[in-house]
């Protein structure tokens, strides 16, 4: 066979059109590619007209406005983003090679796998998959995944009231072999509809023709209702089977809801969501599960308040009904770089209102997790639902190792019946602002201690006649003070670039040096953050777990966000996840600086500076910090920046 060739589409045939006579799934046939759960979704897409017209926008043709380009529209992430293609398309012999219509001269359906193909990054990373990932990407919906060995009593009344308010499904049978009926395991079906004449289900596969050889009696159907399923069977790929056939062959079932409404009951029910992104960093934020207690804590946390509870629960239960969706992104994307879906999974534990801190290692050591997902999975999304009672809760989003990175988005979805009025609120541990704490005020002896008189002389002998040092003088100095210190921890001293920070940060007068003043300040500082360094350092080892930073961090008077404990992690953690006491003070001096300056700029004292191109300069020499983890750290908003 010959290598693929692109040719635009005027190429393959005289008369090419986009669309004939309706997108529909007969249009749909699976080429070289191991696309079929691609597919499957997309016939699924072509039963709504509306969903299908979103992800397809109509009036595009060869003809009327034809500029060679086609665009599609995909949810992503949150958003909706438009992809654009130009029409050439693979074919080997003059022949698409990948998926195609039943008619040579339709190209909406192999356009629209292009797209997507685009917005992964190419076809191969489409080769293999769940079906869930396209049908959440057409409609933005909310996934649901059922083991059907497991499945609940009444599926076929949840799978027909899905299908009534427009849900997407598909089904499939795990490995890739052929059952003695003739379906393919690990093969993707799209679920077309449900009969209850006798419990029928109607599937389809993308192959374009039917395998199953199964059998079933028609002798307990009418013949009105034999012709009217005969009818619904619109081509040869599609089929009728019976429901518990269904479950006894398939092992899975995908669905993905338009809307999160109860598909168990027929109380109608509104909704809100929200869509929070969020990473694992190693180090820092990639706790691991609870098999994992010394940095599951560590973990992202989110708050979640519920107030109203459901009207009328049949079970009188006071509850509130919410779904908590944890999805990965980009990990398709990354394929040819070898990344996989992560092992990921969430749990939800009840906290007192207004407990809005970061929940420490004590708490999940002695509090057991109120709700939490069914089961860690490698699928793009793991989802579930809940009735929890009215209160405050922390989502807990977690990969199933601990040092995974990745990132992610958390969508929690409220349920409130149409009665109720909702006060629910979702918020991240940290984000509401970034403030200094206070340290509590410690009584300083007046008088000058012996260590004080010690490293006077040392620092008279190495600063010479003007009385000040410099960055390679105050790292002798230090060298000599730390080494005659007794029962502390044991260090060489501090780098030049940590000591270049320490008098960027006390250096007052702009002279590029310290006089003994500003050089007995910085000790007495230094001092403080050594003994809180001492807390977490137990092994003795003159360094601490970067899991551990956040907390010593805290103990300094420091509260930062998220986003910034990671960038510590980056930056200062050695490659087995340890921060050494010379990372530890480079760390403490620069947050130190960057406060310092940036209440010097805060006049008004909101939170809030603007600075103009000198004051960044300014701003960046006296924190000693690069502009961006000041901008990512603090309330920053710089003319410097927008102009940018």
């Amino acid at each position: 066979m010959l290598s693929p060739i692109s040719f635009k589409s005027q190429e393959i045939c005289e008369d090419p059109q986009f669309i004939v006579d309706g997108a529909n799934r007969t249009d749909i046939c699976q080429g070289t590619l191991g696309d079929c759960w691609l597919l499957a979704a997309i016939a699924c897409l072509t039963l709504n007209e509306k969903l299908l017209y979103r992800v397809i926008p109509p009036e595009q043709s060869f003809t009327e406005n034809y500029a060679g380009i086609f665009h599609f529209q995909f949810w992503r992430y949150g958003e909706w983003i438009d992809v654009v293609v130009d029409d050439r398309i693979p074919t080997c012999d003059n022949q698409l090679v990948f998926t195609k219509s039943f008619r040579k001269n339709e190209f909406w359906s192999a356009l629209l796998e292009k797209a997507y193909a685009k917005l992964h990054g190419s076809y191969e990373a489409l080769k293999g998959g769940n079906t869930l990932e396209a049908m959440e990407d057409f409609t933005g919906g909310v996934t649901e995944f059922f083991e059907l060995s497991e499945a609940p009593a009444d599926l076929f009344t949840i799978m027909r009231k899905a299908l009534e308010r427009g849900s997407l499904m598909g089904s499939s049978i795990d490995v890739k072999t052929r059952t003695d009926q003739g379906l393919v395991r690990g093969h993707a079906y799209s679920i077309i509809g449900l009969e209850e004449v006798i419990r029928l289900i109607r599937l389809r596969n993308p192959w374009g023709f039917v395998l199953w050889k199964g059998r079933w009696s028609w002798s307990t159907i009418s013949t009105a209702d034999r012709e009217n399923l005969k009818k619904q069977t619109v081509e040869t790929s599609e089929f009728w089977m019976s429901f518990d056939e269904f479950k006894k062959t398939f092992t899975k079932l995908e669905m993905c809801n338009l809307t999160p409404d109860g598909l168990q009951d027929d109380v109608r029910m509104t909704w809100t969501v929200s869509v929070n992104e969020g990473r694992w960093v190693r180090g820092s934020s990639a706790g691991g599960c609870r098999n994992f207690p010394d940095t599951f804590w560590t973990n992202p946390q989110y708050r979640l308040q519920l107030y109203e509870e459901d009207d009328d629960p049949e079970d009188g239960q006071v509850v509130c009904t919410v779904v908590v969706a944890l999805m990965q992104k980009g990990r398709r994307m990354q394929r040819h770089k070898g990344a996989k879906f992560l092992t990921v999974g969430f749990s939800i534990y009840k906290v007192m209102q207004g407990q809005n801190q970061h929940l420490q290692k004590d708490f999940f050591l002695y509090t057991a997790s109120t709700a939490k997902c069914k089961s860690y999975i490698n699928l793009r999304e793991v989802s579930e639902r809940f009735r929890l009672p009215p209160g405050e809760y922390a989502i807990i989003p977690t990969t199933f190792e601990p040092h995974e990175e990745g990132e992610f988005i958390l969508r929690p979805i409220v349920f409130v019946s149409d009665r109720a009025h909702a006060n629910k609120e979702i918020e991240h541990d940290g984000i509401q602002g970034e403030k200094r704490k206070k340290p509590k005020k410690q009584l300083q002896a007046e008088e000058e201690t012996e260590e004080e008189k010690k490293f006077r002389a040392i620092y008279k002998q190495i600063a010479g006649e003007d009385m000040e040092i410099c960055a390679n003088e105050l790292k002798t100095v230090m060298k000599n003070v730390l080494s005659k210190r007794k029962d502390e921890i044991k260090t060489e001293g501090f780098s030049l670039e940590t000591c270049r920070s320490m008098i960027a940060l006390m250096d007052t007068d702009g002279s590029g040096k310290l006089n003994l003043q500003e050089f007995k300040h910085l000790w007495k500082k230094i001092k403080a953050w050594q003994l809180i360094f001492k807390q977490y350092n137990q092994n003795k080892s003159c360094s601490i777990s970067s899991f551990e930073m956040r907390n010593a961090v805290n103990d300094a008077g420091f509260h930062l966000n998220k986003q910034l404990y990671d960038i510590i992690a980056m930056r200062y953690a050695d490659e087995h996840l340890n921060i050494d006491f010379d990372s530890y003070i480079c760390c403490f001096v620069r947050l130190e600086g960057m406060f310092r300056a940036f209440n010097a700029f805060d006049k008004d004292g909101d939170g809030i500076i603007k600075l103009n191109v000198l004051e960044v300069s300014c701003f960046v020499y006296f924190s000693g910090l690069c502009c961006i983890l000041c901008f990512t750290s603090l309330k920053l908003k710089s003319a410097f920046c927008r102009n940018q």
